[in-house]
């Protein structure tokens, strides 16, 4: 045996061992080798069971808060510039709530500072174009393109957050990606293997977070309509009425309204942590806050000079959770109360951890895949895979004789590859998957098959086995080089612009067919030339 052949062997069972560690590990008993292999590669939501959602980002919310902060950067930069207007209003017309026809409209501009009111726009305004409604109305629309911008950067924002929440939760290989047209549906698509029960993590991911401290004005009413009338029927300017949910001396359950100013104080991304706890005093769960450096100094700013008189109100996705009295000056951290339970004190906590949505999210799609249907798809899955396996290993063997014995090494060889390379980068096994790798065990044999017709050809003409094989392997490498790479090509595609169980397919696909390279041409041959070099003459080949 020559040292090439050697080095050639060794590289073999390097490959093998590495490959076999990696699906079956180095296993004390039994069992564990069973645990092991079946740990070895993650298994899709298809398999394993799970929780497929799809979710929409309601993109008009986002327009909706971009138009209300250029409403007040706009009113602030008139009265900077004392450019007198009437009002300035965000306007959804007939209510509608797609996000094209959200506008501004400001009234009362004199005409005689129209060109500095246009000034204005183009100059710090750029993202919205004015068109003139009369002499003194003007109506501001988003331009195209920055419309197109706070949609996009939704969306992928709202991706981001969630897959933050996910996460947080510890869940193992979740799917978390754009679903649908990314330009006009704006859904995202979640899978969760192993969560049977959705309901928590369905009020996770939906619960937009938007945590608001804001300034009490006035409050508490019974009613809304009461808090309107005691200020004269008109609210004060940027300010707004939200309601709380408390109980009365009575121990039932009652809302009560306040007036706040719009504008918080500090927001939920301000926040540098956010932990769940039991208040000292009460035992009650609570979720405690830490603002960022420069939010404490803010926020120790504002309630400084309103220790003893001002109030502040905590608010939730436009729900007061508490409201309470500034005691003292308050810095850098604080606490929301009022919470049902461990369970709710928890989930918030993670959420402001998380990141507040840029947009709340609207179920179109929920369904749970039951672990049984996951459990009955492995074993169609495996049994096809086997059956297939055994016919192709018989029809070989039958066909081809001992050279059949060739492919069937390679075959397997092929598959624990397979295995090993799903395992080692953390790819997800998918049913469309277990298709690949089924339709990765007929292209392996095909290469064999090339390569044992053209060596009989070559036996058939005359030729010695040695120079049967060296022309039969050689003729038939180009063809099977070809035949695997452009097949590698379109895998590559349908995993660049497929989605979900086609890139499951598409990784099966690729992976086995470079597997098939090496092992049909590389460690074929190699089983040849090992027989060989046992014999100083072989006047005959079993193929």
């Amino acid at each position: 045996m020559t040292s090439k052949l050697l080095q050639r062997l060794a590289l073999v069972l390097a490959v093998v061992l590495v490959c076999a560690y990696g699906v079956i590990g180095i296993p004390s008993s039994w069992e564990e080798l069973e645990s092991n292999v079946s740990d070895s590669v993650n298994l899709g939501l298809d398999l394993r069971g799970g929780t497929h959602l799809i979710l929409q980002v309601q993109v008009h919310e986002a327009i909706r808060a971009e138009a209300d902060q250029t409403i007040s950067l706009l009113r602030e930069d008139l009265h900077n510039q004392d450019i007198p207007f009437d009002s300035i209003e965000r306007n959804d017309p007939l209510g509608v709530e797609s996000a094209d026809s959200i506008a501004i409209t400001v009234t009362g501009i004199p005409s005689d500072r129209t060109s500095d009111f246009r000034a204005s726009i183009d100059e710090v305004f750029t993202e919205w174009i004015y068109v003139p409604v009369d002499s003194s109305t003007w109506k501001l629309n988003m331009r195209p393109a920055a419309l197109a911008a706070v949609k996009g950067n939704t969306v992928t924002q709202a991706i981001t957050t969630i897959e933050n929440r996910v996460n947080g939760l510890g869940l193992t290989e979740p799917t978390i990606q754009q679903h649908g047209r990314a330009d006009a549906e704006y859904e995202i698509l979640v899978q969760l293997p192993g969560v049977s029960d959705s309901s928590r993590v369905m009020g996770i991911l939906q619960m937009t977070a938007l945590l608001e401290i804001q300034e009490v004005v006035d409050g508490p009413y019974l009613s809304r309509s009461q808090a309107i009338s005691s200020n004269g029927g008109i609210l004060p300017p940027n300010s707004e009425i939200l309601s709380e949910r408390t109980r009365d001396t009575s121990g039932q359950s009652i809302r009560q309204w306040y007036v706040l100013k719009r504008t918080p104080v500090v927001t939920g991304r301000d926040l540098r942590n956010a932990q769940a706890g039991r208040d000292s005093q009460t035992q009650q769960w609570e979720t405690s806050f830490t603002l960022s450096r420069e939010a404490g100094v803010r926020f120790g700013d504002f309630t400084g000079p309103r220790a003893g008189q001002g109030r502040l109100s905590v608010v939730l996705d436009n729900r007061i959770i508490n409201v309470a009295t500034i005691q003292d000056r308050i810095q850098d951290s604080g606490r929301i109360m009022g919470l049902s339970g461990q369970q709710e004190a928890v989930d918030l906590a993670l959420v402001l951890r998380a990141g507040s949505l840029p947009a709340s999210v609207k179920p179109l799609e929920q369904r749970t895949v039951g672990a049984s249907l996951g459990t009955d798809s492995i074993r169609q899955g495996v049994r096809s895979a086997l059956l297939g396996m055994a016919l192709v290993i018989i029809l070989m063997l039958i066909y081809y004789r001992r050279s059949g014995v060739n492919a069937v090494v390679a075959l397997c060889l092929n598959l624990i590859i397979l295995m090993a390379v799903l395992s080692y980068f953390g790819f997800t096994l998918t049913l469309p998957g277990v298709a690949g790798i089924i339709l990765t065990i007929g292209m392996a044999v095909d290469a064999n098959v090339l390569i044992f017709e053209r060596v009989r050809e070559e036996l058939r003409s005359g030729k010695a086995v040695v120079a049967a094989l060296n022309s039969g392997f050689g003729k038939a490498l180009t063809t099977i080089i070809d035949a695997n790479l452009t097949t590698i090509i379109a895998a590559a595609f349908l995993f660049a612009f497929g989605r979900g169980p086609i890139r499951g397919f598409a990784v099966t696909l690729a992976v086995g067919l470079m597997a098939n390279l090496f092992t049909s041409v590389f460690v074929s041959r190699l089983i040849f030339d090992l027989g060989l070099s046992r014999k100083q003459q072989v006047k005959e080949l079993s193929i």
